[in-house]
């Protein structure tokens, strides 16, 4: 079943990449600088600023400028509605699952019953 919403295809792929998932961690802290952000990575600031792009185009990010500065802030619904796919397709695996064991039980032999024993 192909995918519905194509920004949630961006958003995973932009989650892929650990220093982008670092950036929205020190998101979820609040806002930041773009050298804030940057300041913990061992890259070049134009490389950097690609993470940032990839994140904003997917949705995960705003970014707005604040005297000399960019400040970069987490999309909080955008956040949800990657949670809300994710729960989704959770409930619907555990269904299955639940499904799936209920079936294996009844493939069980039944247990033989024990004979009093002579103690």
């Amino acid at each position: 079943m192909p995918n519905q919403n194509p920004s949630i295809d961006q958003m995973f792929s932009a989650l892929a990449d650990p220093t982008r998932r670092a950036v929205v961690q020190a998101l979820s802290q609040g806002p930041a600088t773009v050298s804030q952000l940057a300041a913990p990575f061992a890259m070049a600031l134009p490389s950097f600023t690609q993470h940032l792009g990839v994140l904003e185009e997917a949705g995960l990010i705003t970014s707005r400028r604040q005297g000399r500065a960019r400040l970069c802030v987490l999309n909080g619904p955008a956040l949800r509605d990657a949670e809300d796919w994710l729960a989704a397709h959770r409930r619907q695996w555990e269904a299955r699952l639940d499904r799936l064991e209920a079936h294996l039980e009844t493939l069980k032999p039944a247990a033989p019953e024990k004979e009093p024993s002579d103690d």
